[in-house]
């Protein structure tokens, strides 16, 4: 699984977190997205790679500028996650 975190500039209150988070679920297959106006960014959590392009693409084309994009390995945390590695 992936942890993509989109650094975004122009979203001003939780109304905008919203329309960046079902744009998201609409273009894309993910488990979940968050974003935050506070913080200036979108993470979400895929189990495939997502291409920067189309990201930028979906996020650019609602108004708001990508700043950047950063991706790492994610493995989920919680009780149930160590039971699966058995």
């Amino acid at each position: 699984m992936f942890k993509i975190t989109v650094k975004i500039e122009g979203m001003m209150c939780p109304m905008c977190e919203a329309h960046v988070n079902d744009a998201i679920r609409g273009k894309f297959s993910v488990k979940e997205v968050k974003s935050s106006h506070k913080a200036k960014e979108t993470v979400i959590i895929t189990e495939h790679d997502l291409d920067n392009e189309s990201v930028t693409a979906t996020v650019t084309t609602m108004g708001y500028t990508v700043l950047g994009i950063t991706k790492e390995p994610y493995e989920k945390k919680g009780i149930f996650a160590a039971f699966k590695r058995k």
